[in-house]
């Protein structure tokens, strides 16, 4: 019995010894060894530990400051993964000094192993950088000091706020956590909805307690932020204290996977575990409840009564007589030309100064005046010339792909707003933000999902995002094969909607070299000449481009016959889609339609030995279609090759199936006409 005691403490022992220590600067010899992590070895780097404490204190003058304490301890094992050496961190800024949010207490090291000793360099005040993002939001930035591969960094500090939204609490990053700890603590009056992300595949769990707090009153000249001396708490005393109620969650999470790269992903964070909060009512003893985000309708009340974005759209005096002008002789009943005219005026007139959001940072009237604003200033403006002129248009806000999701009723969700004109049976949505955005052709970036609109007596409902229309790239290519084993021709492009718009953001700034070598890379030995870009700048119609090439590798011979892939270096060569499994949905972003005309002259001498066949493919029925005609003429060979993609989104069920129609499509495209000699 004496024995299996002292068995039992020395393995009490050892483990003691062994454990890991997550106090602020305790990094340990095993932590700088560890070569690679030993679950994902093929991670850069590693989050060791991570604390995210979220609390509410009363300070007297002030109320209720919230503090969110955050620290971490990360391994760097490779180059690549320097990036987590910096950190940038978001700030709230208000007009008033009171809303403002602060960073306290930061402090942070890096540590190295030098001949079996620890050291240890300081994160310097020179490696601290601020900056205003804009009216509302600045940052701060810091670079760790000494980086090397195996060095740990670590780092603390607190962000400081009187706002009482909290932000969502991320479990997951795109490398692994070994240990992760978190604490919400708020005070009774203060309630707040919870969801944990349903899109991600990791779920934590979640501890739901009470603790008691305590406000100690110094004066009653100071008790402030709702909280009366008349009023008192749950258990006022007479010793100047009033004890409440918080509700807490914790979670102590180990071996957290990290969130899986994938191709054709809209935007990885839409399925990060992660914990989202939105304060719904503010509830102090003795004063009415104040209701917030419980509802989609409030939120939009909420947002439409802000001075920024509601007043925005009454004011007209700055733009009437441009308007005026401007709209002369055009019928009051010619809607189209009026939007038209209007949209385009914006256009020219606002340039977007790169900044989001759904108010207007400086306000109409000086964006307008100055030429400058953010997406609020244009786009509230636009909205408001559009009911000038007698269109029923609404402004919609909307979550860009890099803001998520927004799941629950919640003003922080939407972080943009674009304009939408009621049409008789269809709505029209327009961005003035960029220079070859049209109707219903908006920002990639803005595609997220539904949109909200709201209307002038306050009610709102949600607008689909997701194009309805098919963006097509029609191509004609005329192959002379050549018997020194080149290939020459002509090639004429067709652009539609966001293809074009695709191509007018890819070659707006190019010279016509610049945009020849752009079309040269990655098609092998090819030269191109003669090119022609019709409607770059006139972005009512599609785009025309063509070319002349001559391809000096068209062609391979193997014992005298000549192999040959008919479309040549406009063939796709390989599946991005190769992972066995899928965890996130494949965003096409917009439904595809691309069309190949392929015309092939053979080389005198020689003639056809075998072609492929004509075939179709199909993937969930007219979800998806591939199509591949194939026929001989004489000396002429046709092929008209097509690809339908009428689904925008495809969900991880159905990848397997996907991935196939994909494969077989690539290996059609790139099968070979073989040639004899004759």
């Amino acid at each position: 019995m004496m024995k299996k005691l002292l068995a039992i403490a020395v393995l009490i022992l050892a483990q003691t010894i062994t454990a890991q220590n997550y106090k602020f600067g305790k990094v340990s010899e095993e932590e700088l060894l560890e070569k690679s992590h030993p679950d994902y070895p093929e991670a850069s780097a590693a989050i060791l530990y991570s604390k995210n404490q979220v609390s509410f204190d009363y300070q007297q003058g002030k109320g209720f400051v919230q503090n969110n304490e955050v620290h971490q301890r990360i391994k760097i094992y490779t180059k690549e993964g320097f990036d987590y050496a910096t950190k940038i961190i978001g700030l709230y800024q208000g007009e008033r000094s009171t809303y403002t949010e602060d960073i306290i207490g930061l402090k942070a090291y890096t540590y190295n192993l030098d001949g079996g000793k620890i050291i240890k360099d300081k994160l310097a005040k020179d490696g601290i950088f601020k900056e205003e993002t804009n009216k509302y939001r600045r940052t701060t930035k810091f670079t760790m000091p000494n980086i090397k591969e195996g060095c740990v960094i670590e780092f603390e500090y607190t962000v400081q706020s009187q706002l009482l939204g909290i932000d969502d609490i991320t479990f997951q990053q795109l490398i692994p956590i070994k240990r992760m700890e978190f604490k919400v603590k708020t005070p009774e009056y203060f309630k707040y909805s919870k969801l944990l992300n349903p899109r991600a595949s990791f779920i934590p769990t979640i501890e739901e307690t009470k603790e008691s707090g305590r406000i100690i009153i110094t004066s009653r000249a100071s008790f402030t932020a709702g909280l009366s001396s008349q009023g008192g708490g749950r258990n006022k005393s007479s010793g100047g204290t009033i004890d409440y109620q918080a509700d807490v969650l914790i979670g102590n999470m180990d071996n957290i996977p990290p969130l899986k790269a994938e191709n054709y992903v809209d935007n990885l964070s839409n399925y990060q575990a992660k914990l989202i909060m939105e304060l719904e009512e503010v509830a102090y003893p003795s004063e009415p409840i104040k209701y917030l985000s419980t509802s989609w309708e409030k939120v939009t009340k909420t947002i439409y009564d802000d001075t920024d974005f509601g007043d925005q759209l009454k004011k007209d005096n700055y733009y009437k007589d441009d308007l005026n002008a401007l709209l002369s002789g055009v019928p009051e009943t010619d809607l189209q030309q009026r939007a038209a005219l209007i949209f385009n005026h914006v256009k020219s007139k606002v340039k977007w100064n790169e900044y989001f959001g759904y108010t207007a940072e400086q306000g109409v009237a000086k964006a307008y005046k100055q030429g400058s604003g953010n997406s609020g200033d244009i786009n509230l403006m636009l909205t408001s010339m559009l009911r000038y002129a007698g269109l029923d248009a609404n402004p919609v806000l909307v979550s860009t792909k890099s803001n998520g999701i927004p799941l629950i009723p919640t003003r922080s969700g939407f972080n943009y707003v674009i304009s939408a004109i009621q049409l008789e049976d269809s709505v029209i949505l327009l961005d003035a933000t960029r220079k070859f955005t049209t109707a219903n052709i908006l920002p990639v970036s803005t595609l997220n999902w539904l949109g909200r609109l709201i209307k002038e007596d306050g009610s709102s409902g949600w607008v689909d995002l997701i194009p309805k229309m098919t963006s097509k790239e029609s191509v004609s290519l005329n192959v002379k094969l050549n018997s020194d084993l080149t290939a020459s021709g002509k090639v004429r492009h067709q652009y539609t909607n966001y293809q074009a718009k695709n191509i007018r953001n890819r070659f707006s700034n190019y010279n016509t070299d610049e945009i020849i070598k752009s079309l040269e890379k990655d098609k092998g030995e090819i030269e191109i000449s003669d090119l022609e870009l019709e409607h770059m700048y006139d972005i009512g119609e599609p785009i025309n481009e063509s070319y002349s090439y001559v391809l000096n590798d068209a062609m391979e011979d193997i014992g005298g016959n000549l192999y040959v892939t008919p479309l040549l270096f406009l063939a796709s060569e390989e599946n991005p889609f190769k992972q066995d499994t899928r965890s996130y949905p494949i965003d096409f972003v917009y439904p595809i339609e691309d069309k190949y005309m392929v015309n092939v002259m053979l080389p005198e001498g020689y003639a056809v030995e075998s072609m492929p066949e004509s075939v179709k493919y199909q993937f969930n029925g007219v979800d998806g279609e591939f199509t591949y005609l194939a026929k001989q003429n004489g000396n002429f060979l046709q092929f008209i090759v097509s690809l339908d993609l009428n689904k925008t989104l495809i969900l991880p069920e159905e990848y397997e199936q996907f991935k196939e129609f994909y494969q077989l499509m690539i290996e059609k495209q790139t099968e070979q006409v073989v040639l004899k000699k004759i």
